[in-house]
């Protein structure tokens, strides 16, 4: 990529790019110090390799590399560097590493020490396994006492820990082929990424039942090993294959599913009421058929706030949903009954109300106790009763994973919902993208929990809105790429837009009654507002793909097969006649794209279209 990368990324920070380390048929990409897309034969064995130190918060420590040494042979490569972490109140660890490989082996070797104790919530390694060919296939686990367990990776996703008391996991990338990971210096396990939209299964060190934040003693070193050893069994192995390049087409064909597109909404929130309602004339041209308004009364959201949804949903023509976060310090029927009553005098009168205890936006994690809380029975009924004549939703305010974790009563619920946030583990440009992968994994495992129950997603944004996993959202002053963050540079820039067509894309299937992607205005808004690094008062690229969607939302669309989803996505809306009309495109990439449309039976000559670094683009079909 050339150029200012502002307009894409919405900062001028440049993400390194990774090098390409190979020993025969094995290959990894060195980033940061760690290892993604390691290969065998072209296939993604691991997705990731990496040590990583948490803070108590669960984010993500950045550490200074020094002494870096790269030593790549023809058969063989090796790296050794030194981490250093800066933690609480002036805590220090340092890390030292060496990485080893050959074709087929591959050797990742940590010690940390600390001259001053060290405090974190988990300092180790973690090991991606990615997704796509491995959900509901075949695994042998090692665990600690040396028992060995045939099983699967699950398919739909586990809300719980899969595997425990971990020593190694083996797997077959191919016929013929196994890959064998071996975890050594602590105990490990294995959670279901998919439950935050990370397209992995995560075995990670330290048993999370263990207690946290915990403390690494003084001048104690902590040493930890993976290996991967890959046994070929193939009688005859081909010619290793070149990988396909970023400037070859991409070729569209057809899929087999199809369905209608779901209503488009737009996010609300208490604190930015106001300044949604000054631009309610761009919330006329952008025409969402849906406004999600948030009421927090535990965060003095009230009275005041009910009367500016009131007038802004008086100025919008579509339905509204009061999404109510109840404090849940009263009964539940004396705190809604008081809510109802000031939306009465308020004249706010929304067609849905989605009510979750507040409580329930933190996260329960495996070992911990659960928060006090009213039954669900008891607070829908409660709803039931003070908004009458109204839908009622239920699900979380938070994440997919907590849906999972604490299945919601839904019988006498009118639609389920959840959010998304692909920022949880990793901000980094390429995590980011592949959280895509998660999506319909997270939509087909809502669907086999509670049918075909109406079901909503969002507001699911690029930043946190609120961290379910610690104390609050990291502070991000300087727009980085930044994990939890509760604002992210990229929300400005193409890649939001391409984002969002993608996301859309991915949960086709799932066949929502609505989906919601932004806010109108504020840090996830679709209109920039002041202290931001973009011009306020300005349409952020994302708006275009939003406005696009809320106009064909109802219609009927087709799936489009893509030959490198990695890099392209799209899918087709249909006429009343059932001839395609448009064709959606979003080019996930930082790199210009050719599609190749022939298989969608374009005649020749124009059979080919070019999209720009992170379009997002509607092609006119007839």
């Amino acid at each position: 990529m050339t150029g200012d990368p502002f307009p894409l990324f919405g900062t001028r920070e440049t993400e390194t790019p990774p090098l390409r380390l190979a020993a025969g048929r094995l290959t990894a990409d060195l980033s940061d110090g760690n290892l993604r897309a390691i290969r065998y034969d072209g296939v993604e064995v691991l997705r990731a390799l990496a040590y990583l130190v948490r803070d108590r918060d669960w984010g993500t420590i950045a550490p200074r590399i020094s002494d870096l040494s790269i030593d790549q042979q023809a058969d063989r490569f090796a790296v050794t560097y030194t981490a250093h972490c800066d933690g609480h109140e002036g805590e220090r660890l340092a890390v030292t590493v060496s990485i080893e490989g050959r074709e087929d082996e591959l050797v990742f070797a940590a010690t940390a020490l600390s001259p001053t104790g060290f405090t974190t919530n988990r300092c180790g390694f973690c090991v991606l396994h990615p997704i796509f060919g491995l959900a509901g296939a075949p695994a042998r686990v090692e665990h600690v006492d040396g028992r060995l367990v045939e099983t699967r990776f699950p398919e739909l996703i586990d809300p719980w820990q899969p595997f425990k008391e971990m020593r190694a996991i083996a797997h077959w990338p191919m016929e013929g082929v196994e890959a064998l990971c071996r975890m050594e210096g602590d105990t490990f396990e294995m959670e279901d990424q998919r439950n935050w939209s990370d397209a992995s299964y995560k075995t990670y060190v330290r048993p999370l039942a263990l207690p946290w934040p915990y403390r690494i003693p003084a001048d104690e070193p902590q040493a930890q090993r993976v290996s991967l050893r890959i046994t070929d069994r193939r009688a005859a192995r081909p010619a290793l294959k070149a990988e396909a390049g970023a400037a070859d087409p991409v070729a569209l064909s057809f899929g087999g599913e199809s369905g209608r597109l779901p209503a488009i909404g737009l996010w609300i929130s208490a604190e930015e009421a106001k300044a949604s309602l000054s631009e309610a004339g761009r919330l006329a041209a952008l025409a969402p058929q849906e406004l999600i308004f948030s009421l927090d009364p535990g965060a003095g959201h009230g009275r005041d706030a009910l009367a500016d949804f009131a007038a802004l949903a008086a100025r919008h023509g579509g339905s509204s949903t009061l999404e109510l976060a109840l404090p849940c310090r009263r009964p539940p029927a004396d705190e809604l009954t008081d809510i109802a009553g000031w939306m009465k005098a308020a004249g706010f009168a929304p067609q849905a109300v989605l009510v979750s205890p507040a409580i329930d936006r933190q996260s329960t994690p495996p070992g911990s106790a659960w928060p006090d809380c009213p039954p669900l029975e008891s607070v829908y009924a409660a709803a039931r009763a003070a908004f009458p004549g109204i839908r009622l939703g239920g699900g979380m305010l938070s994440y997919f994973t907590e849906l999972n974790r604490k299945r919601v009563p839904a019988d006498d619920l009118d639609f389920i919902s959840h959010c998304t946030c692909p920022i949880v583990h990793a901000a980094d440009d390429l995590s980011v993208m592949q959280t895509l992968e998660a999506l319909p994994f997270i939509t087909r495992s809502v669907r086999a929990i509670y049918g075909e129950k109406p079901y909503r997603i969002g507001p699911s944004t690029l930043a946190m809105r609120q961290n379910p996993y610690g104390s609050r959202t990291m502070p991000n002053p300087h727009f980085t790429r930044l994990p939890m963050a509760a604002r992210d540079p990229r929300h400005h820039g193409g890649f939001a837009a391409a984002f969002a067509l993608g996301y859309a894309e991915s949960v086709l299937p799932a066949g929502l009654e609505c989906l919601t992607l932004s806010a109108l205005t504020g840090p996830f808004g679709l209109i920039a507002g002041p202290g931001e690094p973009v011009r306020e008062g300005d349409l952020r690229p994302l708006a275009a793909p939003i406005a696009q969607l809320a106009r064909l939302a109802g219609r009927p669309w087709r799936a489009c097969r893509s030959a490198d989803p990695a890099r392209l996505r799209a899918f087709t809306v249909t006429g009343d006649g059932g001839e395609a009309d448009h064709l959606l495109l979003a080019n996930l990439t930082a790199l210009p794209l050719t599609v190749s449309l022939g298989q969608l039976g374009i005649p020749a000559g124009k059979d080919t279209h070019s999209l720009s670094p992170f379009e997002a683009a509607v092609v006119t079909l007839r």
